[in-house]
């Protein structure tokens, strides 16, 4: 019988993320603590965005720090958006394949 460790990210009692990996557990807690943040932050600045535009616009900007981190530098958003995968299928394979890269070196 073997014995498998899972990693549970839950974020506001929900679960989110169930992973054998530890670092993309940390990772993705890490992730979602920003975007608490940043939902606090936008929050307090008085939009008045309803809580799940509110939580889904602060996990966008989490899950894209770096090139939003690009985008106050001045990079072009056009440019941005065009070196990015085409759809979540394009990006799932994509993460697939850094993960086998990774386990054969």
């Amino acid at each position: 019988m073997a014995v498998i460790t899972k990693y549970v990210v839950e974020h506001k009692g929900v679960e989110k993320l169930v992973t054998t990996d530890k670092k993309e557990a940390d990772q993705y807690d890490k992730m979602l603590e920003v975007a608490d943040n940043l939902a606090d932050y936008i929050q307090g600045k008085g939009l008045g965005l309803d809580e799940q535009t509110l939580e889904t616009l602060s996990i966008l900007l989490s899950q894209n720090k770096d090139q939003v981190s690009k985008l106050f530098k001045g990079a072009n958003a056009a440019e941005l958006l065009a070196e990015e995968p085409q759809n979540e299928a394009e990006a799932a394979a994509d993460n697939q394949v850094v993960k086998l890269a990774k386990k054969k070196a």
